[in-house]
């Protein structure tokens, strides 16, 4: 990436950030927890027609001046140049999400976390993968390790030369990505954005996918399902009946603000929500 300097005041001002601005693992974690739950995931400027810009420029002046949020080419893009600018050595890094999906199926490359290095150890920093996005740091460890973190147990496994960075849910573990710490310079973050943003087949553009992590577990909408859950992982579910009730839900509940009248457009869905 070009030399480029978010303005730190500001991004922690959006965050809600007043700690140490040292560059030390407890520093990543506060800062972790405060970008998740304070920034959603979100792909809304693909259902609104708008595509999603790469240029850092661009995506300050959404998520922070904006107040929006993004997904994971957004999120951890700004949040590279943030940590980059505290000091911290960081690489950006490919991945496959797996999340819900089969040993047998091949998601594409297109996912985007970051590799930060302190004292000689390696962390896992991801702030954009969904309704899952990490809430503390993650040590690089294949070992298999429960590691917890501010909301979901973690931990990474190595399988037959890749390595997947998996979660537990219950009493259950699961794969949410897979890869191999190749790193993920410009040109592919731009054809991956692409194929996700615009690829007929991209599942960013026939859903409609909020979420945030909140102080006593996550929120999220998928498509007309408004879901909270605790951190004991109880879910309650609202059934999304109108435009009008989906915008209050994204004001209140994410602090993200359209107009009245703001249609999002689900590429193929037949709920009238999006039609």
């Amino acid at each position: 990436m070009p030399p480029y300097y978010p303005r730190l005041d500001a991004y922690f001002d959006r965050i809600g950030y007043t700690g140490s601005r040292e560059p030390t693992v407890d520093t990543l974690h506060q800062l972790s927890l405060a970008h998740v739950t304070s920034v959603p995931f979100e792909n809304l400027d693909i259902l609104l027609g708008r595509g999603v810009d790469l240029d850092p420029q661009v995506i300050e002046r959404k998520i922070i001046d904006g107040r929006r949020g993004g997904y994971c080419f957004e999120q951890n893009g700004l949040f590279y140049h943030v940590l980059v600018a505290l000091g911290y050595q960081v690489s950006l890094v490919s991945a496959r999400v797996r999340w819900q999906r089969p040993r047998e199926f091949i998601p594409p490359r297109a996912h985007l976390f970051l590799r930060v290095e302190i004292d000689g150890q390696s962390w896992l920093v991801d702030a954009g993968i969904g309704g899952l996005s990490l809430t503390s740091a993650l040590p690089l460890d294949d070992t298999g390790r429960e590691y917890s973190t501010a909301h979901e147990p973690r931990r990474i496994i190595r399988e037959d030369g890749k390595l997947f960075h998996q979660v537990r849910i219950g009493n259950e573990w699961q794969d949410l990505c897979e890869f191999t710490l190749e790193e993920m310079p410009p040109i592919d973050r731009e054809v991956a954005n692409w194929y996700t943003s615009a690829h007929p087949a991209s599942g960013f553009r026939s859903r409609l996918f909020v979420a945030r992590a909140t102080p006593d577990g996550r929120a999220t909408i998928l498509n007309n399902e408004f879901t909270r859950r605790d951190r004991s992982g109880r879910a309650e579910t609202q059934i999304v009946t109108d435009s009008e009730e989906l915008l209050a839900i994204l004001a209140q509940h994410f602090g993200l603000r359209f107009p009245s009248g703001t249609r999002f457009r689900v590429h193929g869905s037949a709920l009238p929500l999006f039609n």
